[in-house]
């Protein structure tokens, strides 16, 4: 069958990302969780954890990442990599670090862990702890060492905003330190906590600009150390990212509290009524679900989507930040110049631009509260 000269073929959640958890000790200011996180306080069991990996690997997905909050909050995560690596997927755990030790490391790499990914703010200490909101800066790069001591790949992701933009060069420089073997430098993503900080966090065009010819340079001087991704945030973009690749193709995501999602932001939309695993089984949700199915495809689209040529390639940009910034889920993503909405964007940048000079982490919202002293039985130190 044929849609838009477009053969189509079988869907598969090829990519599963495990939200096993909102819990986590840092408070970042651009957490993409859901901004009322601190009400959904049911989780999934171990076993149902295990059933949705099972389930899922059933219908063909073959990486897994364990997300979260902070998944290493979760006392039974060295059960579930074992679990998941007997049913053959290659895993990798996205962490901030803090719940981790080199024992515990071992112990993920003896039950089947592939990477390590760990999230690092600033490559200096006070200004990595500030943005994090919590002393953790230290411990990051202690476990980054044990990592590699270990003999895991090591992934590192830099969430650049206004404050880190500026010190590209010296995150690269840390990187090659650690011997990283991938670098995610990633502009923040205005969803969650982000977009209420958007004015704070969003760099300027110049700084952009200036971190892209930074990223540029060391991708061509150490190709033959370690992979470095850039990504520009979408609000200097003419064209939208083609989110997830095109919704509902190959990624599933699974909140702590068992919800089904098309992406992590998805739950923000209007009637969203997220199927449940604990309600549906894997194959329901991603091939009968009313959620999955609403974006799937080009017939959804309006003008100036529909006959667009570039639909082949951005599939219509990103659902959420469509809705998050107009209010209406099914209209062009307001990144794109030909959306009638682009002005949205465009009015954003100068806002934040306007910022610049009073932008100061202090006046961030954070994801917890500051005067917690202990977090899941962490103890942790706030600034």
């Amino acid at each position: 069958m044929e849609t838009d000269g477009l053969i189509k073929k079988e869907l598969i959640p090829r990519w599963l990302l495990a939200e096993i958890t909102y819990a986590c000790p840092l408070q970042c200011p651009y957490c993409s969780n859901p901004v009322d996180f601190a009400l959904k306080k049911n989780e999934l069991s171990t076993e149902d954890w295990k059933r949705v990996f099972t389930e899922a690997r059933k219908l063909g997905s073959v990486q897994l990442g364990f997300s979260g909050g902070e998944p290493c909050v979760r006392r039974d995560l060295e059960e579930l990599i074992a679990h998941a690596h007997d049913l053959g997927y290659y895993i990798n755990l996205i962490t901030s670090a803090v719940g981790m030790d080199e024992e515990r490391i071992k112990a993920f790499k003896t039950a089947g862990l592939d990477t390590i990914q760990i999230s690092l703010q600033a490559p200096f200490r006070e200004l990595s702890d500030a943005i994090a909101g919590t002393k953790s800066f230290d411990h990051k790069i202690e476990m980054a060492k044990a990592t590699k001591r270990n003999g895991l790949p090591l992934i590192l992701n830099f969430v650049i905003d206004r404050f880190n933009i500026d010190y590209l060069k010296d995150t690269l420089e840390l990187a090659l330190e650690l011997d990283a073997n991938y670098v995610e430098v990633a502009n923040a993503q205005y969803y969650g906590f982000a977009l209420p900080n958007r004015d704070l966090l969003l760099p300027t065009q110049e700084q952009v600009k200036r971190s892209e010819l930074v990223a540029q340079e060391y991708q061509r001087k150490y190709s033959d150390k370690m992979k470095i991704y850039y990504v520009i945030p979408d609000y200097y973009e003419n064209r939208p990212k083609p989110c997830m690749n095109s919704w509902g193709n190959i990624f599933l995501t699974i909140t702590p509290d068992g919800v089904a999602l098309p992406c992590h932001a998805s739950r923000s939309l209007p009637n969203a009524n997220p199927p449940s695993v604990l309600e549906h089984s894997i194959e329901w949700i991603w091939k009968e679900s009313p959620l999955f199915n609403r974006y799937r495809g080009m017939d959804w689209m309006k003008e100036p989507c529909k006959t667009c040529p570039e639909r082949f390639k951005d599939f219509g940009g990103c659902r959420c930040q469509a809705f998050l910034l107009t209010g209406d889920a099914e209209i062009a993503d307001p990144v794109c110049d030909l959306s009638p909405y682009h002005h949205i964007v465009l009015d954003a940048v100068k806002e934040a631009k306007m910022h610049e000079k009073e932008a100061t982490v202090d006046k961030l919202i954070y994801r917890n509260p500051k005067n917690s002293k202990t977090f899941c039985g962490i103890k942790i130190e706030r600034e």
